[in-house]
């Protein structure tokens, strides 16, 4: 993505709406076009990943740079998912960072054994909350070397509907 003019699209899974408005917020006191799409649960983010359901249209669901998952969610939960993303061919490359509450070792574990690509409880203040949302937008987006089909870039001439930015 360094150097180029793209709109990057995030996909966040999580339950907790609030949670969602915040990290919304949070992506937009970053410098980089973003598109975000909220999912509620760990199979609501299959579906959007597989285009089932109300995803079957790729225009309206296109293929994550990243995806921040939560672990604890109704039907089925970030390890259950996780391990859904790291063991299918068409979607272990695209980055997963864990961003949830929980802080038990075991998670830590699991989540890494499962191929997370990072770990991070989500922090208790919304100026906190910025500061590793910039920093994880900058690391993903600006330093880290990933091809573009696995940016999720899109051209930024083409719609900024849902941009956050």
């Amino acid at each position: 993505m360094k150097g180029q003019q793209t709109t990057v699209t995030i996909l966040m899974a999580d339950d907790d709406d609030e949670d969602g408005m915040l990290v919304c917020e949070a992506l937009a006191e970053t410098q980089i076009p973003i598109k975000i799409h909220i999912v509620k649960n760990g199979e609501e983010l299959m579906d959007y990943l597989h285009h089932r359901g109300q995803y079957v249209n790729k225009n309206s669901a296109p293929r994550p740079g990243l995806i921040l998952l939560d672990l604890n969610m109704p039907k089925k939960d970030g390890i259950e998912t996780l391990k859904d993303i790291k063991t299918d061919p068409q979607l272990h490359q695209i980055p997963v960072v864990v961003l949830t509450t929980s802080s038990a070792e075991e998670d830590v574990h699991n989540t890494y054994n499962l191929g997370a690509n990072s770990f991070i409880v989500k922090p208790t203040t919304f100026d906190a909350l910025v500061k590793v949302i910039k920093i994880l937008v900058k690391y993903w987006f600006e330093i880290a070397e990933l091809p573009l089909e696995q940016v999720g870039g899109e051209n930024e001439q083409q719609s900024n509907q849902g941009i956050v930015n």
